[in-house]
This record gives structure tokens, C-alpha cells and sequence, in this order.
């Protein structure tokens, strides 16, 4: 054997004896004691809900096993702590509803971070990403971890400024303080001011900052300049400050991953040095609002040659040939391309082509209408296709992804197709896409039936063919598509009998939403048991039959139920408020439910069993109740309000809705258990006594109806507390006293105020007049007496002068329930009920009251008012004539007052009006001409001195006596007088003439001689002036 060759053996074999005896080390070396109490004073300081640590006690001395510990093998030393939250599942968008977030959430670790982890000198690796840390600033003895390479404390809630300290980490490889930006909960809440300090570390080559407020780092982009190293640059929702758009080039030649989406550099060209960025594999620009063109000077793309993911969703430099161009001289290595919401339209996409090797294809939000070029890539080899919120109008999905229905074996996996106004059948080829997991049609005109191809797609997970024509009936074979975990056909024209057939292999089923469709549900079984779990379930207008549905017994992961007008008349089971632990909206209105409701479970958020049968009394809240909406209207509960609201309070409801019952009593005085009450409907009831001071504590109040009682009293003082009340509605009770001058000072976000039918009296304060944003003021059928307020001009609402949004009672609704309520509104002489389009009507009404004195002119200068309603008065004085300017009157009722005057001719201009009622006042006169006023019943018009069309009294013609016609111009009478003088004038004259040729012969010569000499006097005239003119 050879030197060397004994060399080599004598080396392997110490490397192995050196193995060994490393391995039988470990097993019996303990971890350094120092560093185990550092761990434990560690424990000490964190808050562990989910006992994650439970292995680390004092008494298990060797702390290298504990959970999140990683010792060096041959040492002992503590190199790695493993502290991850949650399994990295950190946002929400990770689970599928908010519930298991919140779970997950309880598992978290908080509390401090103790500075015993510098007795930890050999750790290299510390994780406590994903964990809760309640807003407490990163310590800065962090940055004397000296050998640490890898740090990571994304998404862990942390605040304040990131620590400069840790600049002095030189070791440092890996740095995470992002927060993985998530819309549904917001970002981090730590900020750099400066971020020099990262220069010091030149040997980072992955940094992740996602969601820390850079707002005021000027010289971010200079830092990232410094560090060469760098591979992995993750700033999204940063709020840079500056992109440097004119930046030829970066210093970063190593940088495969930039990520700088959701920065919104607004009015910003895309920035140059990104195409100088080479050995870029993936890059993010989602929503940074770059805008085009890119100049040609720049070779966009084309210098790109690695790069593998793009995804530049909102940037409309994109909606550009010459861009497209240069992708595509790349496209062969392009796998996944995002160019949402670009503004591209089909022609400019026509210049896209041969991505070759792309998986994935996002396409929605832009101008699409025309097919999917087969020039643009492999088609075949397609995975994921989103193209929804196009506008492929009449057009098939046959017709625009022909192509891949013809593939011999295509692969995709996920067809987005949503709000793109695609046309036509489901082809029965859909079958042939076996690997689909994904295929959601929605807000669409697709018609026909569902193929039964469809039970081909054994892979599908998720199927929403939701609001659009489908007809015929369900096919059974969709209960064959044992992965489907969505399923979504709501709002077609489906229908038919659906048996448990349908669902017999979805077993994994978590949401079915079917509402809007004539099906019925009749399983062929008794005592079908399903094999789903669902999490939601939506039936409405489904027939369920009239015994309340067993089998939803079993559904004990629920979250969500509605079961709206399903025709089910029974009781509701005990047993199921015992099998629903998880259930959060609960809606089964419109049905026929009978019996008494004797509570809820405690997870429910949602409450709506209005429109039923429900008797007895209220049911009473649990004391941990979360429930913030509660409405139990329109059925037939009795008694007190005292059980249901006094016995526990909570914070959380804000939805309360008991109109129409028959609830009695005196309206208890516990209000301040509800602090966030936003919305309190009692309407319809038999509650008596005086409205509690209570009542003023609702800070939070936008609507009060209570109409429709027998509450007697004053108003309390304590309602001028309401400043949020935008609806006040306490018509028809006993109410009595002035109207508050309060009202319009306290109350100025009212838009609705209706006090009709109560007992106040008095005169309408001016006060009121402040309510600037009124658009509903019923003060009908009171005692109120005076003039009526010249200062109504000053309503900007409804003298269309107001262009301010709608206040928040009246734009917002809650689960598709409208926060605006309904409300009991006399117009166009009847009384109506308005709801949904209550926030749409104009009304003022002061009918049957005591009001006297003239109609006040300001009242004609409110324009947007669509009904004006003061009969029943006693009103003098002439009707304005500018009441044509009030243009958008449909409904105008001054009946059974004392006016007087003709009808002013403007009202002809009135072209909207539909309802009028002038009769029983002392109006005279010719009623105006126009197609409206003609058109109205004689008896809009009885009691009065007034004739024309359309009444049978005609009118008649009158000369005026002289003084009339001096007080008039003349303009509306026969002129008698010059006719008389002008006959009188021609008699005399003629006659003076005339008579003394005939009595007196010499006369009659006289006259004629003189007529025969100056006849020929002027036949000489002319003769000479002829002559002259023209000679011979």
C-alpha cells in the first residue's frame, strides 16, 4: 500500500471515530445550565395561551430537547430557536373564514422578549415570526446577537421604530421585520426613519421589510445600492417615498426576487434600473400605479432573460404593443404572469405571444373582448386562467376557450371567468378538463341546463356557476365530485326536486349556496344523515317542507344558516340550538315558525327570525352573548322588553328590530347596557307610558322608530344627546307639548323626522329650519298653530342645493339588511309604506293642524321636494306664483284651507305633477291649461269659485266696468269704447258730406265743376311731365 493511500485511510478513519464519539456525546452531554435558565427567564417574560412551551420546565434538564430548541451537536450550544406562530399560517387569507384565525390567533405567543437571550453567545437562528407581541417595540439588545445569521420577526405585531442597533448583526444572512402586508388586518406598525444601518450588513442576501411604514427613509434606495450580496428583496406596502425612475442602472447584480408591489407610486414611470436587474426571476410591481409608455431608449423585457414570474397587476404601462413585444421575446421562460387590472385591451394583447412555458395566466380587470389568441401560448399546457370583469358580451365559452376544449389533454386547473358577460350553454365538453380544481362562472348570461358532463370533474373543488340563466334541473351527477368543497348556484332559474343523491360523495363539502331558485328538497330517506360538514349553507326560496329540516342536526360546523322563505311551518327542534356551538348568522325570515324561543347559542353574531309566527315572550340573550344584529319583527311575541334587554348588556349590538309584535308595557330604562346601539326599531307595538331619559345615552343611535304605540309625555331633554340620529320617527302615539327647540341645534344630521299624529302643540320653532339635510319632515295631525317658518328655504336637501353624501344610517346596510328601516308616508293622497326606496323620497308635510297666514314664498324655492302637503289648515292669502319653479312636485295638497286668488299659471310648468287637490278654498278664476292639470278628477277642484277644463263650469266672457279696467291694462277685456268711436266718427263724417249734395241743386254743380277742373289741371301735368321725360 502507498504513503498516500495509508495516509487516506488513517484520515477516514479519525473523521469516523470523530463521528462517533460526537453522537455518543450528544447523548449524554446536558445543554449548558446558563443557557437553560436564559431560556427560562425567557419563558418568564412571554405570554403562552397555547402552552407551546410546555416542555420547557426546570426540572428537564436538558433543554436541547425542548420544543423550538436546536443544540450543536458535539458542544451542546444553543444555536437555533424555532419559535414560529401557527405554523406560518400568519394571515387570514390562510384560513378559510375568520373563525379558525381567531382560534389560531389564541395560540400565539406574546408578552416581552427578555434580554436573557444574550447568555445564548452561540445562537445563530432565532424565529418568532407569526406571533403576537401586542405593539411593543423590538428590543434592541437584539442587535448584540452577534452571531446571528438568521432572524426573523415578521408578523409578530410589532411597534415603534425598528431599532438601529441591529445594524451591528455583520453575520446577518437572513433579516425578517415584514409583516406579509394582509388588507383585511393592515400592516405592521413599525417604522424606519433612517435606514443607514442596514448598509453594515454586506453579507444579507434575503430582506423582507413587507408592510413597515418607509415613508420617511428618503434613502432606501441608496441603502439597498450597498449591499451586494443581496438575493431576495421583499418592500411591498412600504409607502415609499420615491421610486428613482431615471436610474439607468443597480449595483445588485445578484438579486433574483424583488417584490415592491402595493407601493402606489403615483404619477411614476416605471423605473429604468429594473430591466437592468438581469438575473431577475420574480418580480412584483402589483399595484404600484406605473405609468407608460416606456421609452424606447429602455429595452423593457427583452434584457430579462431569467425571468420567470411576473406579475404587474395594476399598471397601465402594460396597456402597451411595444411592451407586450419585448415579454414576448422572453416568454419562452415566463411561467406565471399577472397583468390584472392594466387597462389592456384586446388589440394590444394581440401582440403578446409565445410564452410557451406558462402555467399561470391573469388577465382579469382590463378591456378584453375578443378570444384568446392561440398565438399567446401554449394553451394546452395552461394551469390557472383568470380572465373575470371582462367584457366578452354575447360571446360563448365555447367560443373564447375553444382551443382548450380541443386539446387532447389539457391541464388546467383553474378557469375564472366571473362578471365577463359570457353567453351561451355549458358545452358538454367541460367534462374533459380532469384536472380543473377551480372553475367559477358567476355574474354571467350563461343559459341552459347543467351538463351532466359535469360529474366528470372528480378533481373540482370549487364550482360557483352563481347568478345567472340556468334552467332545467340539477344533475345528480354533481353529488360524484367527492373533492368539491364550494359549491354555488344561486340565483338562476334552476328547477326541479333535488334528493340526497345530488350530494352523495361530498363528503367534503364546507359551503353550498343554492338561494334564488325554485327547487325542492325531498330526501328519498326519512332520516337522511348527510355526509358534509358544512360551514354555509344557503336555501332561500327553496320548498324544505313544513317540518323543520332534521338532517341540519348533524351540520354542528356551521357558521353560517339561512334558510329564508322555505316554506317550513313547525317548531324549531330544541336539539338543533344544542347542535350549532359554532353558528354566527342565523337567517330563517319568511317562514311560517311557530312557538315560543326560549334563547340562543352564544357564537351567534346574526339574529333574523322576522316575518314568522313566533309567540310568547321575547327570548332572553346569553350573558356572553356577541350577537350585534337581532331582529325579531313582524311576528306575534307579547309582553315586556325587561328580560330580553335588562337582565345582561353587551357592547356589541348594534342591530335591534322589533317592529310589529305585540309587545306591552312601559319601554324599560336599562338602554345604557347597549352603548353601541346604532339602529332601534319598536314600531307597531302596545308599549305605553313616557319615552325613558335613558334612551339619550345611545350615543351611537342613526334611527328611532317607535311610531305606531301609546307613549304619552313630553320628549326627554336627554334625546339632544343623539348627535348621530339621522331617522326620528315617533308618529302616532300621545305625545304632547312643543316641539324642542333642540332639534335643530343638537339634532342636525336628521333626515327623516315624522311626528305625525301626536298631541304637540304651539308653534314650529325656527330652530328647526337648522335641520339643513332633512328630506322627510311629517308634522301632520298635531295641535300646532302660528305661521308657518319663512326660513324653510334654508332645508339645502330639498332645495337641491345640498351635494353632500348621505350620512352613514343612510348608506349602509348590514348582511343585506337596509339600516333606513321603513316608514308610514301619506303622499298623492293615500298612505303608503316606503322601504327600499325610502331614501329617495322628498316629502314635506304640515296637514291638519291650526297653521293661519299666507303660504310662505320661500317655500317655493325647494326644488327637489317631491310632495307638499298643507290641507287642512287655515291658510289665506293667494298661492305664489312662483310654485312652477318647485319643478320636481309630483304630489301637491293644499285642500280645505281658506286661500283665496287665482290659480297661478305656472303651475302649468309643473310637469311631474300626478296628485293635486285645490278644492274647499276660495280660489276664483280660470283653472290654467296643461296635459297634468286637465287630467286631474273635477273633485281635486270642488268647493271653489273656478271654471275651464277640467271642470263642467265654463267660463264667461265680461266687459268690465271702467273702473275695473283701470285697475286692469286693458289686456283682458273687449275694447267697446273704440268701437263705438270709430262707428260714430264714420256716420258723422259721412253724413256732413254726403247730405248737403242732396238737398241743394247748385250745390251738387259746384262740387262737380270743381272735381271736372282739377281733373283736367292734373291730365295737363302729366301730359307735359311725360313729354319731357321722354322725347321723340
Amino acid at each position: 500500500m502507498s504513503c498516500s493511500s495509508c495516509f487516506f485511510f488513517l484520515l477516514l478513519l479519525m473523521s469516523f471515530f470523530h463521528l462517533c464519539l460526537s453522537t455518543q456525546n450528544f447523548s449524554n452531554v446536558l445543554c449548558k445550565d446558563v443557557e437553560r435558565q436564559a431560556l427560562l427567564r425567557f419563558k418568564q417574560g412571554v405570554i403562552d395561551h397555547g402552552d407551546q412551551l410546555a416542555s420547557w420546565v426546570s426540572e428537564e434538564k436538558e433543554c436541547c430537547s425542548w420544543v423550538g430548541i436546536v443544540c450543536d451537536n458535539f458542544t451542546g450550544h444553543v444555536h437555533q430557536i424555532r419559535l414560529r406562530g401557527v405554523d406560518g399560517n400568519c394571515r387570514v387569507n390562510d384560513y378559510t373564514t375568520t373563525k379558525p384565525y381567531d382560534e389560531a390567533s389564541q395560540e400565539m405567543l406574546g408578552g416581552d422578549i427578555s434580554s436573557s437571550l444574550l447568555h445564548l453567545k452561540q445562537l445563530r437562528h432565532l424565529d418568532l415570526s407569526c406571533n403576537d407581541f401586542g405593539g411593543i417595540q423590538i428590543p434592541s439588545f437584539m442587535g448584540s446577537l452577534a452571531n446571528l445569521r438568521y432572524l426573523n420577526l415578521s408578523s409578530s405585531r410589532f411597534g415603534g421604530i425598528i431599532p438601529p442597533q441591529l445594524g451591528n448583526l455583520s453575520e446577518l444572512q437572513v433579516l425578517g421585520l415584514g409583516s406579509f402586508y394582509d388588507k383585511t388586518f393592515g400592516s405592521e406598525s413599525t417604522q424606519l426613519l433612517n435606514m443607514q444601518w442596514l448598509s453594515s450588513l454586506r453579507s444579507l442576501h434575503h430582506l423582507d421589510m413587507s408592510g413597515v411604514d418607509l415613508s420617511k427613509a428618503i434613502n432606501w434606495f441608496q441603502v439597498m445600492n450597498t449591499l451586494p450580496s443581496l438575493v431576495k428583496l421583499h418592500l411591498s406596502s412600504c409607502q415609499l417615498p420615491h421610486v428613482h425612475p431615471f436610474v439607468p442602472s443597480l449595483n445588485i447584480t445578484s438579486l433574483s426576487l424583488l417584490d415592491l408591489s402595493g407601493n402606489y407610486f403615483d404619477s411614476s414611470f416605471v423605473p429604468r434600473w429594473i430591466f437592468s436587474i438581469t438575473g431577475l426571476v420574480s418580480l412584483d410591481l402589483t399595484e404600484c400605479n406605473f405609468h407608460g409608455p416606456i421609452p424606447s431608449s429602455i429595452d423593457s423585457f427583452r434584457n430579462l432573460t431569467a425571468l420567470k414570474f411576473l406579475h404587474v397587476s395594476g399598471n397601465d404601462f402594460m396597456n402597451s404593443s411595444f411592451v407586450l413585444k419585448g415579454l414576448s421575446s422572453i416568454g419562452s421562460t415566463l411561467i406565471s404572469l399577472d397583468i390584472s387590472s392594466c387597462g389592456v385591451s384586446s388589440p394590444v394583447l394581440d401582440t403578446l405571444h409565445n410564452l410557451t412555458s406558462l402555467h399561470s395566466l391573469d388577465m382579469s380587470n382590463n378591456q378584453l373582448t375578443k378570444a384568446i389568441p392561440k398565438s399567446l401560448a401554449d394553451l394546452c399546457s395552461l394551469r390557472n386562467i383568470d380572465l373575470e370583469n371582462n367584457n366578452f358580451q354575447n360571446m360563448s365559452l365555447i367560443f373564447l376557450l375553444g382551443s382548450i376544449f380541443e386539446c387532447e389533454s389539457p391541464r388546467l386547473e383553474s378557469l375564472s371567468l366571473t362578471n365577463s358577460k359570457i353567453s351561451g350553454h355549458l358545452p358538454d365538453s367541460i367534462g374533459r378538463l380532469s384536472f380543473l380544481r377551480s372553475l367559477s362562472l358567476s355574474d354571467n348570461l350563461i343559459s341552459g341546463s347543467i351538463p351532466n358532463s359535469i360529474g366528470r370533474l372528480l378533481s373540482l373543488e370549487i364550482l360557483d356557476l352563481r347568478i345567472n340563466q340556468l334552467n332545467g334541473s340539477l344533475p345528480e351527477s354533481i353529488g360524484l365530485l367527492s373533492k368539491l368543497e364550494f359549491l354555488g348556484f344561486s340565483y338562476n332559474l334552476l328547477t326541479g326536486v333535488v334528493t340526497e343523491a345530488h350530494f352523495a360523495k361530498l363528503a367534503r363539502l364546507k359551503v353550498l349556496w343554492g338561494t334564488g331558485n325554485n327547487l325542492v328538497l325531498r330526501p328519498r330517506v326519512a332520516n337522511w344523515t348527510p355526509s358534509f360538514h358544512l360551514q354555509t349553507l344557503g336555501l332561500n326560496s327553496w320548498d324544505l317542507g313544513h317540518q323543520f329540516p332534521l338532517w341540519l342536526q348533524f351540520q354542528r360546523n356551521l357558521i353560517r344558516l339561512e334558510l329564508i322563505n322555505t316554506s317550513i311551518s313547525s317548531t324549531i327542534p330544541e336539539l338543533f340550538w344544542r347542535s350549532i356551538p359554532n353558528l354566527e348568522t342565523l337567517k330563517m325570515s319568511q317562514n311560517n315558525f311557530q312557538g315560543r324561543l326560549f334563547g340562543f347559542p352564544a357564537s351567534l353574531a346574526v339574529i333574523d327570525l322576522s316575518s314568522n309566527n313566533f309567540s310568547g315572550p321575547l327570548p332572553q340573550l346569553p350573558k356572553s352573548s356577541s350577537v350585534n344584529t337581532l331582529d325579531l319583527s313582524n311576528n306575534s311575541f307579547v309582553g315586556s322588553l325587561h328580560h330580553l334587554l335588562c337582565l345582561y348588556g353587551g357592547e356589541s349590538l348594534d342591530f335591534l328590530n322589533l317592529a310589529n309584535n305585540q309587545l306591552s308595557g312601559v319601554i324599560p330604562k336599562c338602554w345604557v347596557k347597549w352603548p353601541n346601539l346604532s339602529f332601534l326599531n319598536l314600531d307597531n307595538n302596545n308599549f305605553s307610558g313616557v319615552i325613558p331619559r335613558t334612551l339619550g345615552s345611545l350615543s351611537s343611535l342613526g334611527t328611532l322608530n317607535m311610531c305606531n304605540n301609546k307613549l304619552s309625555g313630553r320628549l326627554p331633554v336627554s334625546l339632544r344627546n343623539l348627535k348621530n340620529l339621522e331617522i326620528l320617527q315617533l308618529a302616532r302615539n300621545e305625545l304632547a307639548g312643543r316641539i324642542p327647540t333642540w332639534f335643530g341645534r343638537e339634532l342636525s344630521s336628521l333626515r327623516i323626522l315624522n311626528l305625525r299624529s301626536n298631541k304637540f302643540d304651539g308653534d314650529i320653532p325656527r330652530e328647526l329650519c337648522d335641520l339643513t339635510v332633512i328630506r322627510i319632515l311629517v308634522l301632520a295631525h298635531n295641535n300646532l298653530s302660528g305661521n308657518i317658518p319663512r326660513c324653510f328655504n334654508k332645508f339645502d336637501v330639498l332645495s337641491g342645493k345640498d351635494t353632500t353624501p348621505d350620512g352613514r344610517i343612510f348608506t349602509l346596510s348590514r348582511l343585506g339588511t337596509d339600516l333606513l328601516g321603513s316608514a308610514s308616508l301619506v303622499t298623492k293622497g293615500r298612505e303608503d309604506t316606503y322601504s327600499t326606496i325610502l331614501r329617495l323620497v322628498m316629502i314635506l308635510d304640515l296637514s291638519s293642524n291650526n297653521f293661519s297666514g299666507h303660504i310662505p314664498s320661500e317655500l317655493m324655492t325647494l326644488q327637489a321636494l317631491q310632495s307638499l302637503n298643507l290641507s287642512r289648515n287655515q291658510l289665506t292669502g293667494r298661492i305664489s306664483e312662483n310654485i312652477g319653479d318647485m319643478k320636481s312636485l309630483e304630489s301637491f295638497d293644499i285642500s280645505l284651507n281658506q286661500l283665496s286668488g287665482e290659480l297661478p299659471m305656472s303651475l302649468s310648468s309643473l310637469s311631474f305633477l300626478s296628485s293635486f287637490n285645490v278644492s274647499y278654498n276660495n280660489l276664483t278664476g280660470r283653472v290654467p291649461s296643461s296635459t297634468q292639470l286637465q287630467g286631474f278628477n273635477e273633485s281635486s277642484f270642488f268647493g271653489n269659485q273656478l271654471c275651464g277644463d277640467p271642470l263642467t263650469r265654463r267660463c264667461r266672457i265680461e266687459v268690465p266696468d271702467r273702473d275695473e279696467q283701470e285697475d286692469h291694462d286693458g289686456s283682458h277685456g273687449t275694447e267697446w269704447g273704440l268701437i263705438i268711436s270709430t262707428v260714430s266718427g264714420f256716420i258723422v263724417g259721412f253724413w256732413v258730406v254726403l247730405a248737403p249734395l242732396l238737398v241743394s241743386t247748385s250745390w251738387r254743380i259746384t262740387y262737380f265743376s270743381f272735381l271736372r277742373d282739377m281733373w283736367y289741371k292734373f291730365y295737363d301735368f302729366i301730359r307735359k311731365y311725360c313729354c319731357n321725360m321722354f322725347p321723340k
